[in-house]
């Protein structure tokens, strides 16, 4: 599966801007320094931009910021390993405008604490936020940058790339569910995002020109590669390539307005008079289909976009893993699990979380879809596995993001069972997490019908990124 390029870590190290002592006292010791912590952090999963030369003059430091910000770097890091005036380093920070880590060590020959504490503190003084980590390179706090500073860095890089992002909002408001509506301007003041509204109709009006060979070939694709289509009235070969049709209308339309991540009504329009759109949500979601691997898009439904904006974000501090989306439809006090259907539509990934897609789409049966159109939903029940799920809300106009580190599991027959009864011909496909957690604390303060998610525990990376935007982080545990 493709992943998302590494995070841009860009870093210059500091030191004393009096001749006499550099050269008596901390030369030495620098040079030793730099060296290490390059070789140290190149086992780390990042791209790193750095300097052999220390930045002691305000003309050094100009130098290497200016050539760091032609890079593209995401993250800033301003290595003290010794000694330095606190000024030069507020004044590369300022320079960067970047989330910002301050590095040194605990070594008391190096006297980097004192340059270490005198330049955050000096940062915090002029409102500038930034991680601190204190630590050599020995075995004796091993976990530091894992625990701290990659979340940060991975946060970090996550707010950076979500400046200048095109959201696609397909259709409108869905089903009256006021929780997935947004203010496009306040995104762009808070995030940096822009927004495309686009009209249901352009995907009719695309799919009803989509060349036959492309449909043909994506629809062979499909019916080979799932378990099983089951056929009947509502749902014919001729309802299943439409929805194929809008699928690739869907990709088109993606392409030619330049989106990275988007949001579709669907309900009730498509769904009572064209087709479902649940081909378009799970494939594009997964990101493989006939023509081979793509960049995960994350998609939600009924025109949730704070459901969209959060795959976003998972998507991101994951580096660029798929994303799913579900309805909270069930709180199961007694098993302690919540049940997260779909109204049709899973990411495909989830079907086996396998990096060949292809085992994945075994795992998924196209079923009927309860709905006047017909068409096709993908049934299946999500593998078992550790999942960190999130969901942006807005409390009188100011956001939040609940996070939840938890994991699917898979269900006994007897739960899984008694859901299929309970549900009747309604059938969707269904997952079950593990709410090994407050139940009644997250029924009270849940502000969302919807909930996003992503497989593996980034809550440590959620809540430095909430940190970075200025938005309260609501953890459930």
């Amino acid at each position: 599966m493709k992943k998302m390029g590494l995070p841009k870590v860009g870093m210059i190290t500091f030191s004393d801007a009096r001749e006499h002592e550099y050269k008596v006292l901390y030369e030495e010791k620098t040079a030793a320094r730099i060296k290490r912590t390059v070789e140290y952090f190149a086992d780390y999963e990042m791209e790193l931009h750095t300097f052999d030369t220390v930045a002691r003059s305000p003309q050094d430091i100009d130098r290497q910021t200016d050539e760091l910000k032609k890079k593209g770097v995401e993250v800033f890091i301003a290595n003290i390993p010794c000694w330095t005036w606190p000024n030069g380093v507020v004044r590369g920070v300022l320079n960067m405008g970047l989330p910002t880590i301050l590095l040194s060590n605990d070594d008391p020959g190096t006297h980097g604490t004192v340059g270490f504490l005198g330049s955050g503190g000096a940062l915090n003084q002029i409102g500038y936020k930034h991680l601190r980590i204190q630590q050599d390179f020995t075995d004796e706090h091993p976990n530091l940058f894992d625990t701290k500073m990659m979340p940060y860095i991975r946060a970090a890089a996550a707010v950076r790339k979500l400046q200048g992002r095109i959201f696609g909002f397909i259709g409108g408001r869905s089903l009256g569910i006021d929780t997935g509506s947004f203010d496009p301007m306040q995104w762009k003041k808070l995030f940096q995002i822009d927004s495309d509204h686009i009209d249901h109709e352009e995907i009719v009006r695309r799919a009803e020109a989509i060349d036959e060979s492309r449909v043909e070939a994506v629809f062979r694709w499909l019916v080979d590669s799932v378990g099983s289509v089951k056929y009947d009235e509502k749902l014919t070969e001729e309802r299943l390539k439409y929805q194929v049709a809008c699928y690739l209308a869907t990709k088109d339309i993606i392409a030619d307005r330049h989106l990275d991540f988007g949001a579709i009504k669907c309900m009730p329009d498509m769904t009572n008079f064209r087709a479902p759109q649940c081909i378009s949500t799970a494939l594009l979601n997964g990101g493989y289909d006939a023509d081979g691997e793509f960049d995960p898009f994350p998609i939600s439904c009924e025109a949730d976009a704070d459901g969209a904006l959060t795959m976003e974000m998972l998507k991101l501090i994951s580096g660029g893993m798929p994303t799913m989306f579900a309805d909270v439809s069930h709180v199961g006090y007694k098993e302690k699990l919540i049940y997260l259907p779909n109204c049709g539509s899973m990411c495909t990934y989830y079907a086996g979380r396998c990096c060949d897609g292809c085992r994945n789409m075994k795992n998924i049966e196209l079923r009927r879809a309860n709905r006047p159109s017909g068409g096709a939903v993908t049934f299946t029940v999500p593998s078992a596995g550790e999942m960190t799920m999130a969901r942006l809300c807005r409390v009188d106009g100011k956001y939040q993001m609940f996070i939840i580190e938890t994991e699917f599991v898979d269900p006994s027959k007897e739960i899984l069972d008694a859901f299929v009864k309970a549900r009747g011909v309604h059938q969707l496909p269904v997952a079950f997490m593990k709410a090994d957690f407050d139940i009644e604390k997250f029924v009270d303060r849940f502000n969302s019908n919807h909930i996003s998610g992503v497989a593996g525990h980034y809550k440590k990376e959620l809540i430095n990124l909430c940190s970075l935007l200025d938005i309260e982080p609501v953890v459930i545990q």
